[in-house]
């Protein structure tokens, strides 16, 4: 089975046993998370969303993305900003995408 649901603002594509990395969320390592929020399962589509469709994930760690670096200038202007970033995460892997 296949599906599509959103979290965080985005949509992601995935099947049973599919490890994924999304926006972080408050629920601990080692703890079930429930989307309700699926936009198709099996070629099955929602307007938005289908009717008793979940996604089961287990939450497998949480974490900080690669470090990016952000710098701005201005030519001639002697203005020069240089600030870094590390996004969280939530490592989790898909156990069960079900529908009514």
């Amino acid at each position: 089975m296949k599906a599509i649901f959103v979290t965080g603002g985005k949509q992601y594509y995935v099947a049973e046993g599919d490890v994924i990395y999304v926006e972080k969320l408050p629920n601990e390592a080692g703890s079930d998370v429930t989307f309700t929020d699926v936009l198709f399962v099996n070629g099955i589509s929602g307007t938005p969303y289908v009717d008793g469709a979940k996604v089961t994930c287990t939450v497998e760690k949480h974490g900080k993305q690669k470090k990016i670096i952000v710098f701005k200038y201005r030519p001639k202007k002697k203005y020069r900003n240089k600030q870094g970033h590390r996004q969280p995460y939530t490592k989790l892997v898909v156990k069960k995408i079900s529908v009514k």
